[in-house]
């Protein structure tokens, strides 16, 4: 298997080239349409990034397997703004599909910033402070354009303690929680659980509610106080909002995307638009990584980013990744099960497996057995309603649901 350098990082970490993985002629034009995805989801706007467009651009592709790739991916829009600009290159009703589908992102996008801001206008009354990230807030702030990313939900963090009274006030604008919490529930599932997922009267899940930033049972511990601290204020659909700092979102979106084991593009995309903004304090990052025990996590996000996409890797972090070789073979992985839309049943034991084997400590892995048969949750309390003072047999009915399903597999 033939393996290439790290893009531009004067390093010798190597990376495989997927390239030279597919050998048959449909494995061939597969990459085809996969290299020009990338090319115009790269944002790089350096000479370099140019040449690499124009010349996937000049490989015959089939274009309805390139849209397909790219609604898959979440990159759509990063297509069109990429392909609109050489128009000359793409047939005219691929472009026109293209047009089609950024239109009707930048209307629901529209859509999303207005209920934001009716979410964040009824905190702000109660004195409660709430910092939206990822979705529209991200893509204005990175990409320039809040409509750049495929719109799909709010995800808005809250402090534990105003949880509760957000969710109320949430339902008195009309959104539904998708799953119904017990009242004498609720305390037990602040503490296990973390987020509250709501449906408008228009959407389903359009509002996600978070205290923690991953279910309690993936051990990534992160200091949800401390982020706030840091927030940063940016712009967004015409309004000033709080959003993490740059440091704090490179390390929430590399561990969103080891929890969905980086099946979607958009998240690669989302990473490579921090990295180009520079400046950022990558000692604070790296000792925060390994505080929370996501150092792989976050070797495998830079590596993928930097070789689907050449975004760069500051040397202070390459000499450190070009040392940890299985964050190297994960990253060979995954960009070749991207590439192929493969997926993971994100309840399966062998899915369970491969988020231990992502983590670089004993002690984290542990944890992350022990939380996972011991930490009940929605299904258990919706199962079988048991009296508060019989909530410790929770735990209990949480290991036999876990055994009943292993059992099926």
């Amino acid at each position: 298997m033939a393996e290439i350098p790290l893009r531009n990082a004067g390093n010798p970490t190597l990376v495989t080239d997927s390239s030279t993985v597919l050998a048959s002629p449909a494995a061939a034009q597969a990459c085809a349409e996969w290299e020009l995805l990338l090319a115009a989801s790269s944002g790089n706007a350096s000479e370099d990034g140019h040449s690499r467009l124009l010349r996937a651009l000049h490989v015959p592709v089939e274009w309805g397997t390139v849209a397909g790739f790219a609604d898959h991916h979440g990159t759509s829009a990063l297509l069109y703004e990429s392909l609109a600009e050489l128009s000359s290159d793409v047939p005219e009703d691929v472009l026109a599909g293209l047009r089609r589908s950024y239109e009707g992102n930048v209307r629901k996008s529209l859509v999303l910033a207005r209920e934001l801001f009716r979410v964040l206008d009824c905190a702000s009354a109660l004195g409660i402070e709430l910092i939206p990230y990822k979705g529209i807030v991200l893509s204005e702030a990175y990409y320039g354009d809040m409509a750049l990313r495929q719109a799909g939900d709010l995800d808005v963090l809250v402090r534990k303690s105003d949880a509760m009274r957000m969710k109320e006030a949430v339902r008195q604008l009309g959104y539904t929680p998708r799953v119904a919490i017990p009242h004498a529930a609720e305390k037990a599932y602040l503490d296990s659980g973390y987020e509250c997922t709501f449906d408008s009267p228009t959407a389903k899940n359009l509002l996600e509610l978070q205290w923690a930033l991953e279910p309690r049972f993936y051990t990534v511990d992160f200091d949800i106080e401390g982020l706030f601290d840091r927030a940063v204020e940016v712009e967004a659909g015409g309004r000033k909002v709080k959003t993490p700092s740059a440091e704090d979102l490179l390390l929430v979106l590399s561990i969103h995307a080891a929890k969905h084991v980086w099946e979607r593009l958009i998240w690669v995309c989302d990473i490579a638009q921090i990295l180009r903004r520079g400046n950022l304090n990558w000692e604070w990052v790296q000792r925060q990584a390994r505080e929370l025990g996501v150092e792989r996590i976050l070797h495998v996000t830079l590596l993928m980013t930097n070789r689907l996409l050449d975004a760069p890797i500051p040397e202070i972090v390459s000499a450190v990744i070009g040392e940890d070789r299985a964050a190297q073979e994960f990253a060979n992985r995954f960009a070749r099960e991207m590439q192929a839309a493969d997926s993971y049943n994100e309840i399966g034991t062998s899915y369970f497996r491969l988020m231990m084997s992502l983590r670089e400590r004993r002690m984290d892995r542990w944890r992350f057995v022990t939380r996972l048969a011991f930490t009940p949750g929605p299904g258990e309390w919706e199962m079988l309603r048991l009296p508060k003072y019989l909530f410790p047999l929770y735990r209990v009915v949480r290991m036999a649901r876990l055994a009943a399903r292993f059992a099926r597999r």
